[in-house]
Protein backbone atom coordinates (compact mmCIF):
# COMPACT_ATOMS: atom_id res chain seq x y z
CA UNK A 1 0.00 0.00 0.00
CA UNK A 2 2.56 2.68 1.23
CA UNK A 3 4.50 1.75 -2.63
CA UNK A 4 1.51 1.91 -4.35
CA UNK A 5 1.78 5.87 -2.64
CA UNK A 6 4.57 6.36 -2.95
CA UNK A 7 4.94 5.47 -7.08
CA UNK A 8 1.59 7.84 -7.31
CA UNK A 9 3.29 10.83 -5.78
CA UNK A 10 6.49 10.18 -7.47
CA UNK A 11 4.46 9.93 -11.08
CA UNK A 12 2.56 13.20 -10.31
CA UNK A 13 5.97 14.84 -8.86
CA UNK A 14 7.60 13.62 -12.24
CA UNK A 15 4.79 15.27 -14.11
CA UNK A 16 5.12 18.40 -12.54
CA UNK A 17 8.69 18.75 -13.36
CA UNK A 18 8.23 18.14 -16.66
CA UNK A 19 5.09 20.89 -17.29
CA UNK A 20 7.33 23.09 -15.15
CA UNK A 21 10.53 22.60 -17.57
CA UNK A 22 7.97 22.51 -20.59
CA UNK A 23 6.09 26.02 -19.14
CA UNK A 24 10.05 27.26 -18.83
CA UNK A 25 11.57 26.30 -22.46
CA UNK A 26 7.85 28.49 -23.86
CA UNK A 27 8.41 31.09 -21.70
CA UNK A 28 12.55 31.68 -21.83
CA UNK A 29 12.07 32.89 -25.21
CA UNK A 30 9.91 35.62 -24.25
CA UNK A 31 11.74 36.77 -21.74
CA UNK A 32 14.87 36.70 -23.66
CA UNK A 33 12.96 39.22 -26.16
CA UNK A 34 12.07 40.98 -23.24
CA UNK A 35 15.19 41.66 -21.60
CA UNK A 36 17.05 42.78 -24.90
CA UNK A 37 14.27 45.40 -25.64
CA UNK A 38 15.48 46.91 -22.30
CA UNK A 39 19.01 47.32 -23.07
CA UNK A 40 21.06 49.69 -24.79
CA UNK A 41 23.43 48.43 -27.88
CA UNK A 42 26.79 49.00 -25.69
CA UNK A 43 24.71 47.05 -22.96
CA UNK A 44 24.04 44.41 -25.90
CA UNK A 45 27.26 43.81 -26.99
CA UNK A 46 28.60 44.60 -23.56
CA UNK A 47 28.55 42.40 -20.62
CA UNK A 48 24.95 40.85 -21.14
CA UNK A 49 23.34 39.70 -17.93
CA UNK A 50 20.01 37.60 -17.66
CA UNK A 51 18.38 39.46 -15.22
CA UNK A 52 16.95 43.19 -15.94
CA UNK A 53 19.96 45.94 -14.87
CA UNK A 54 17.51 48.97 -16.31
CA UNK A 55 15.21 50.05 -19.03
CA UNK A 56 16.43 51.70 -22.11
CA UNK A 57 13.29 53.60 -23.00
CA UNK A 58 14.07 54.34 -26.15
CA UNK A 59 13.77 51.63 -27.63
CA UNK A 60 10.11 51.59 -27.38
CA UNK A 61 9.35 55.44 -27.84
CA UNK A 62 12.05 56.26 -31.23
CA UNK A 63 9.80 53.59 -33.57
CA UNK A 64 6.56 53.89 -31.98
CA UNK A 65 6.84 57.94 -31.85
CA UNK A 66 9.23 58.89 -33.89
CA UNK A 67 9.17 56.23 -37.07
CA UNK A 68 6.27 54.82 -38.98
CA UNK A 69 6.29 51.45 -36.40
CA UNK A 70 3.22 53.12 -34.82
CA UNK A 71 1.55 53.59 -38.15
CA UNK A 72 1.97 50.19 -39.04
CA UNK A 73 0.93 48.87 -35.25
CA UNK A 74 -2.27 50.37 -36.12
CA UNK A 75 -2.37 49.61 -39.45
CA UNK A 76 -2.42 45.53 -38.00
CA UNK A 77 -5.32 46.25 -35.60
CA UNK A 78 -7.75 48.22 -37.91
CA UNK A 79 -6.69 44.84 -40.66
CA UNK A 80 -7.30 41.73 -37.63
CA UNK A 81 -10.04 43.43 -36.18
CA UNK A 82 -11.67 44.15 -39.83
CA UNK A 83 -11.25 40.78 -40.70
CA UNK A 84 -12.23 39.02 -37.65
CA UNK A 85 -15.52 40.82 -37.77
CA UNK A 86 -16.18 39.48 -41.65
CA UNK A 87 -15.33 36.12 -40.96
CA UNK A 88 -17.48 35.84 -38.19
CA UNK A 89 -20.30 37.22 -39.84
CA UNK A 90 -19.29 35.10 -43.12
CA UNK A 91 -18.86 32.36 -40.73
CA UNK A 92 -22.18 32.49 -39.18
CA UNK A 93 -24.35 32.72 -42.06
CA UNK A 94 -22.28 29.86 -44.08
CA UNK A 95 -22.49 27.34 -41.49
CA UNK A 96 -26.29 27.97 -40.76
CA UNK A 97 -27.02 27.69 -44.27
CA UNK A 98 -24.86 24.43 -44.47
CA UNK A 99 -26.28 22.92 -40.96
CA UNK A 100 -29.90 23.67 -41.49
CA UNK A 101 -30.62 23.64 -45.23
CA UNK A 102 -30.41 20.33 -47.88
CA UNK A 103 -28.10 22.05 -50.13
CA UNK A 104 -27.39 19.62 -53.50
CA UNK A 105 -23.67 18.40 -52.95
CA UNK A 106 -23.27 20.13 -49.45
CA UNK A 107 -20.68 17.61 -48.35
CA UNK A 108 -18.63 18.52 -51.22
CA UNK A 109 -18.79 22.01 -50.94
CA UNK A 110 -17.99 21.70 -47.15
CA UNK A 111 -15.18 19.27 -48.30
CA UNK A 112 -13.79 22.66 -51.09
CA UNK A 113 -13.81 24.89 -48.38
CA UNK A 114 -11.18 23.01 -46.50
CA UNK A 115 -9.53 22.36 -49.38
CA UNK A 116 -8.51 26.39 -49.50
CA UNK A 117 -7.07 26.59 -45.63
CA UNK A 118 -4.89 23.48 -46.68
CA UNK A 119 -3.67 25.03 -49.63
CA UNK A 120 0.08 26.58 -48.36
CA UNK A 121 -0.41 30.33 -48.78
CA UNK A 122 2.40 30.58 -51.04
CA UNK A 123 0.18 29.45 -54.12
CA UNK A 124 -2.12 32.06 -53.59
CA UNK A 125 0.77 34.69 -54.24
CA UNK A 126 0.88 35.24 -57.98
CA UNK A 127 -2.83 35.06 -58.62
CA UNK A 128 -3.33 37.57 -55.46
CA UNK A 129 -0.34 40.20 -56.54
CA UNK A 130 -1.90 40.07 -60.34
CA UNK A 131 -5.17 40.22 -59.11
CA UNK A 132 -4.27 42.90 -56.88
CA UNK A 133 -2.10 44.93 -58.82
CA UNK A 134 -3.05 44.53 -62.44
CA UNK A 135 -7.21 43.47 -62.55
CA UNK A 136 -8.52 45.29 -59.60
CA UNK A 137 -7.77 48.87 -60.65
CA UNK A 138 -10.87 50.57 -61.43
CA UNK A 139 -10.13 54.24 -61.52
CA UNK A 140 -8.46 55.62 -58.40
CA UNK A 141 -9.70 53.02 -56.48
CA UNK A 142 -7.70 49.93 -56.18
CA UNK A 143 -7.08 46.81 -53.54
CA UNK A 144 -3.37 46.73 -53.32
CA UNK A 145 -1.76 48.49 -50.44
CA UNK A 146 -5.19 49.04 -48.41
CA UNK A 147 -6.84 47.72 -45.64
CA UNK A 148 -9.77 46.31 -46.89
CA UNK A 149 -7.64 44.83 -49.89
CA UNK A 150 -5.83 43.00 -46.96
CA UNK A 151 -9.10 41.83 -44.81
CA UNK A 152 -10.78 40.39 -47.96
CA UNK A 153 -6.91 38.31 -48.74
CA UNK A 154 -7.01 37.17 -45.05
CA UNK A 155 -10.65 35.64 -45.61
CA UNK A 156 -8.95 33.13 -47.92
CA UNK A 157 -7.21 30.86 -44.86
CA UNK A 158 -9.42 32.14 -42.04
CA UNK A 159 -12.98 31.67 -43.83
CA UNK A 160 -12.30 28.24 -44.12
CA UNK A 161 -10.98 27.32 -41.06
CA UNK A 162 -14.33 29.60 -39.13
CA UNK A 163 -16.93 27.44 -41.38
CA UNK A 164 -15.21 24.34 -40.33
CA UNK A 165 -14.91 25.26 -36.69
CA UNK A 166 -18.52 26.43 -36.18
CA UNK A 167 -20.06 23.76 -38.25
CA UNK A 168 -20.41 20.91 -35.46
CA UNK A 169 -21.18 23.60 -33.28
CA UNK A 170 -24.06 24.84 -35.05
CA UNK A 171 -25.04 20.90 -35.86
CA UNK A 172 -25.49 20.75 -32.22
CA UNK A 173 -27.73 23.55 -31.61
CA UNK A 174 -31.34 21.49 -32.05
CA UNK A 175 -34.06 22.10 -35.04
CA UNK A 176 -36.54 22.48 -32.74
CA UNK A 177 -35.04 25.76 -30.99
CA UNK A 178 -35.45 27.89 -34.73
CA UNK A 179 -39.11 26.20 -35.65
CA UNK A 180 -40.09 27.20 -32.16
CA UNK A 181 -38.83 30.81 -33.12
CA UNK A 182 -40.19 30.80 -36.65
CA UNK A 183 -43.85 29.74 -35.50
CA UNK A 184 -43.59 33.12 -33.13
CA UNK A 185 -42.74 35.02 -36.05
CA UNK A 186 -39.30 35.25 -35.69
CA UNK A 187 -37.70 35.76 -39.83
CA UNK A 188 -34.49 34.06 -40.52
CA UNK A 189 -31.91 36.83 -39.52
CA UNK A 190 -34.23 37.05 -35.88
CA UNK A 191 -33.34 33.35 -35.51
CA UNK A 192 -29.47 33.44 -36.27
CA UNK A 193 -28.94 36.22 -34.09
CA UNK A 194 -31.77 35.60 -31.20
CA UNK A 195 -31.17 31.92 -31.28
CA UNK A 196 -28.13 30.76 -32.84
CA UNK A 197 -25.60 33.30 -31.96
CA UNK A 198 -26.17 33.74 -28.07
CA UNK A 199 -26.21 29.64 -27.76
CA UNK A 200 -22.69 29.02 -30.24
CA UNK A 201 -21.22 32.62 -28.75
CA UNK A 202 -18.55 30.41 -26.82
CA UNK A 203 -17.96 28.87 -30.38
CA UNK A 204 -17.85 31.98 -31.86
CA UNK A 205 -15.37 33.54 -29.43
CA UNK A 206 -12.87 30.95 -30.17
CA UNK A 207 -13.19 31.30 -33.75
CA UNK A 208 -12.99 35.04 -33.29
CA UNK A 209 -9.96 34.48 -31.41
CA UNK A 210 -8.01 32.24 -33.81
CA UNK A 211 -8.73 34.21 -37.00
CA UNK A 212 -7.80 37.25 -35.30
CA UNK A 213 -4.28 35.83 -34.14
CA UNK A 214 -4.11 34.12 -37.48
CA UNK A 215 -4.52 37.73 -39.38
CA UNK A 216 -2.19 39.56 -36.64
CA UNK A 217 0.66 37.11 -37.26
CA UNK A 218 0.68 36.78 -41.20
CA UNK A 219 3.30 37.92 -42.66
CA UNK A 220 3.31 36.71 -46.39
CA UNK A 221 0.45 38.64 -47.70
CA UNK A 222 1.63 41.62 -45.89
CA UNK A 223 4.95 42.06 -47.52
CA UNK A 224 3.07 41.21 -51.05
CA UNK A 225 0.13 42.96 -51.37
CA UNK A 226 1.37 46.04 -49.26
CA UNK A 227 4.21 48.47 -50.05
CA UNK A 228 3.55 52.21 -47.81
CA UNK A 229 -0.23 52.79 -46.49
CA UNK A 230 -1.74 49.20 -45.02
CA UNK A 231 1.87 48.00 -44.09
CA UNK A 232 1.03 45.91 -40.84
CA UNK A 233 4.14 45.45 -37.85
CA UNK A 234 4.93 41.85 -38.64
CA UNK A 235 6.15 42.88 -41.57
CA UNK A 236 7.72 46.15 -40.14
CA UNK A 237 9.85 44.15 -38.17
CA UNK A 238 12.07 42.96 -41.00
CA UNK A 239 13.05 47.04 -41.56
CA UNK A 240 14.81 46.50 -38.52
CA UNK A 241 17.53 44.09 -40.28
CA UNK A 242 19.87 46.47 -42.74
CA UNK A 243 22.66 45.83 -44.55
CA UNK A 244 25.18 48.27 -42.10
CA UNK A 245 23.48 45.72 -39.21
CA UNK A 246 20.45 44.82 -37.07
CA UNK A 247 19.17 46.79 -34.33
CA UNK A 248 17.97 44.29 -31.98
CA UNK A 249 17.29 46.01 -29.28
CA UNK A 250 14.33 48.27 -31.81
CA UNK A 251 13.10 44.72 -33.08
CA UNK A 252 12.92 43.15 -29.57
CA UNK A 253 10.83 45.87 -28.55
CA UNK A 254 8.52 46.32 -31.38
CA UNK A 255 8.17 42.43 -31.30
CA UNK A 256 7.11 42.77 -27.29
CA UNK A 257 4.78 45.58 -28.07
CA UNK A 258 3.00 43.08 -31.27
CA UNK A 259 2.33 40.24 -28.22
CA UNK A 260 0.49 43.04 -25.98
CA UNK A 261 -3.00 43.45 -28.10
CA UNK A 262 -2.95 39.29 -28.59
CA UNK A 263 -2.83 38.61 -24.74
CA UNK A 264 -5.19 41.57 -24.32
CA UNK A 265 -7.71 39.76 -26.99
CA UNK A 266 -6.94 36.38 -25.27
CA UNK A 267 -7.69 37.73 -21.40
CA UNK A 268 -11.07 39.08 -22.96
CA UNK A 269 -12.05 35.62 -24.34
CA UNK A 270 -10.39 33.20 -22.27
CA UNK A 271 -12.78 31.75 -20.60
CA UNK A 272 -15.06 30.89 -23.79
CA UNK A 273 -12.09 29.00 -24.75
CA UNK A 274 -12.48 25.69 -23.43
CA UNK A 275 -15.76 25.91 -23.74
CA UNK A 276 -15.71 26.88 -27.35
CA UNK A 277 -13.33 24.07 -28.12
CA UNK A 278 -15.04 21.35 -26.68
CA UNK A 279 -18.66 22.44 -27.30
CA UNK A 280 -20.49 20.27 -29.99
CA UNK A 281 -18.04 18.17 -29.82
CA UNK A 282 -19.85 15.06 -27.91
CA UNK A 283 -23.27 14.70 -29.79
CA UNK A 284 -26.01 12.10 -28.33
Amino acid sequence: MRWSTARKRLGLALTYVVWIALTLATLFPIYWMFLVSTRSRVELFGNFQLYPSGFFVENFIRPLFRDVYGRYLLNSLIISTGNTLLVAILAILATYALSRYRIPGDQNIFFWTITNRMAPPAAFMLPMFLLYSRILRLGNWQLFDTHIGLILAYCVFNLPFAIWLLKGIVDGIPVDLDEAAMVDGASVIQVIWQVIVPLAAPGIAITALLSWIFAWNEYLFAATLTSVNARTITTGLAEFVTVVGTNWGEMAAMATVCLAPALLFLSLVQRYIVVGLTFGAVRE
